[in-house]
């Protein structure tokens, strides 16, 4: 049995963390290790007003006067990453940082799996850092569960998990 925590909007979380006022306001952040920079995650807000990601940020500004601009803060997203390892690893010893804002646990027993990761979910919340998790079969269908999950989705049968997703989900998800 696996379970992945997966921090969606990863880099966006990491800078955002010690402010979290700005979660409501329209907020782009850009990734300045571009040549060109550009926006590479935003809040709802700013995409309600029609900002994307890929734009440069005076096409975000041009679209909404109010946005906020933001450079990734790379030292942030280094100690998120070790508190997600750090509280994955309360779960089992087995673990694996996938990607920025991933985590995969490998279970060696199935007793009290969704409680303890639940438990993490909480946690992490307390720290101002919001987590999904999906526990599953494994580690790719964790992953997909995580994405999916709203905080904690638990796949017993795959078949029956992936039958109903359409196509474009899964090609969505491939991406990230």
């Amino acid at each position: 049995m696996f379970a992945a925590l997966y921090l969606p909007d990863f880099e966006l979380q990491s800078a955002l963390r010690h402010e979290p006022e700005l979660w409501g306001k329209p907020v782009a952040l850009l990734n300045d290790a571009e040549a060109k920079a550009t926006i590479l995650q935003l809040t709802p807000r700013a995409a309600a007003a029609a900002v994307s990601t890929g734009m440069t940020p005076s096409q975000g500004l041009a679209r909404c006067l109010h946005l906020i601009i933001k450079l990734r803060a790379f030292e942030q997203e280094k100690i998120v990453g070790e508190i997600l390892l750090h509280h994955a690893a309360s779960l089992a010893p087995d673990i694996e940082a996938t990607a920025s804002g991933v985590c995969t646990v490998h279970f060696t027993s199935k007793k009290k799996c969704r409680e303890n990761v639940e438990r993490v979910v909480r946690q992490l919340a307390q720290l101002q850092l919001t987590a999904q998790a999906g526990i599953a079969a494994t580690p790719d269908l964790s992953f997909l569960a995580a994405c999916l999950a709203r905080p904690v989705l638990q796949v017993d049968e795959a078949e029956d998990f992936l039958a109903p997703l359409p196509i474009e989900t899964l090609q969505r998800l491939a991406q990230l």
